[in-house]
């Protein structure tokens, strides 16, 4: 998925959870949504991405629209 031409805009609780706990910033995030290896689309609009960063599995819910070019990023999780 390349959303080079989106913006991201991340949740308040996304940002003061999940980034501040990966100590990650927005070019990071969307390096690793294009570099996901697993990406599912669970509704009208929203996907859930899957991706590999320091041996963990790592997975970002978030809403795609087309017409603003936008993606806000809902939250995210952590798996082994």
């Amino acid at each position: 998925m390349d959303i080079n031409e989106y913006k991201l805009r991340p949740s308040k609780h996304f940002m003061t959870t999940w980034m501040r706990k990966w100590d990650c910033d927005i070019p990071s995030l969307k390096e690793a949504i294009n570099n996901a290896y697993k990406i599912d689309k669970v509704g009208k609009q929203k996907y859930e991405v899957y991706i590999k960063s320091k041996g963990d599995s790592r997975k970002l819910i978030f809403i795609k629209d087309e017409e603003t070019k936008e993606i806000f990023i809902i939250t995210g999780a952590e798996g082994k």
